[in-house]
């Protein structure tokens, strides 16, 4: 099966919205959203029945047993993240607390204890298709480890299939790292402006580092024409192909917010969509294609 990651180095440049054409385009029977702290693709992709949902537990927090706690202050003393309060009845912020286990160290009586705690849930809609999604907890960490728990809830299912698409996190951290992992190509969703040119050499960079085919789609490309010329020029110079120009369309926002698919519609980013979709398939799998 090949797997095709759809990053962007920024949020906004409507990576989501080329994902949902492209899973239309494909009838891809697996697809996962790893954007785990924002998920959105699910507005889009209706399901027709309702997910198996599970708990995922990240970085356990520390507990303080009242019974046992003979208030010594020396967790409070030693928590590096203030995350414990009290003078007579010690209490932890679980937002505050990392999970580090200092605490439970220094505790001369074993009055703390690191216990599981609940980082997000995760979803898994099994229908015709396979759709794997999940959603990051308000204040929680380890958004990386989440996304592959969400990549391996998507690989687990029981559907064989050709192609995988995957919606990646924006920017260049943890949860885009763990996306990256094992994928068989990566498309980058750029827009022509100096930032989204910025962080797309940014996320180019990162995706060197995986040894992943590469290739670049410039969205909403008549935005800034001096702009797309550099994203041409940089992509030649780089030796990566670029897939194609999807002009910004006012259709595009219409379709979205009916919860529908860019390809739904007879638009011209609709026909561009297409086009880039073509190349990106046609790079995906024939690995020694150079364009």
């Amino acid at each position: 099966m090949k797997q095709l990651l759809i990053l962007s180095g920024k949020g906004g440049t409507g990576k989501t919205t080329l994902v949902s054409a492209f899973i239309k385009l494909a009838n891809a029977k697996m697809y996962a959203d790893c954007d785990v702290d924002a998920p959105n693709l699910h507005l889009i992709m209706n399901q027709a029945s309702a997910p198996i949902q599970s708990v995922y537990y990240g970085m356990p927090k520390a507990e303080i047993d009242p019974d046992i706690c003979n208030q010594c202050d020396l967790c409070r003393q030693s928590c590096r993240f203030e995350a414990i309060e009290g003078i007579v009845k010690y209490t932890v912020d679980p937002y505050a607390c990392e999970g580090c286990g200092v605490c439970e160290a220094v505790c001369p009586v074993g009055a703390v204890s690191l216990k599981p705690a609940k980082a997000g849930d995760l979803m898994l809609y099994v229908n015709d298709s396979v759709f794997s999604t999940a959603e990051l907890k308000m204040g929680s960490g380890t958004s990386g480890k989440l996304v592959t728990e969400v990549k391996k809830q998507m690989k687990s299912a029981p559907i064989d299939t050709g192609l995988a698409i995957i919606d990646g996190s924006p920017g260049i951290g943890c949860p885009v790292i763990a996306s990256l992992s094992g994928v068989d190509m990566v498309l980058i969703v750029a827009e022509p402006s100096i930032s989204g040119i910025s962080d797309m050499e940014r996320i180019i960079k990162t995706a060197e580092k995986f040894h992943t085919r590469t290739a670049v789609c410039i969205n909403k490309y008549d935005t800034n024409n001096e702009n797309t010329k550099k994203i041409v020029s940089f992509c030649r110079k780089s030796d990566l192909p670029c897939v194609g120009k999807i002009p910004y369309d006012s259709e595009v926002i219409k379709a979205i917010n009916k919860g529908q698919s860019v390809v739904d519609v007879a638009t011209a980013a609709a026909y561009a969509i297409k086009k880039v979709f073509d190349k990106t398939i046609t790079i995906l799998f024939n690995e020694s294609l150079v364009l």
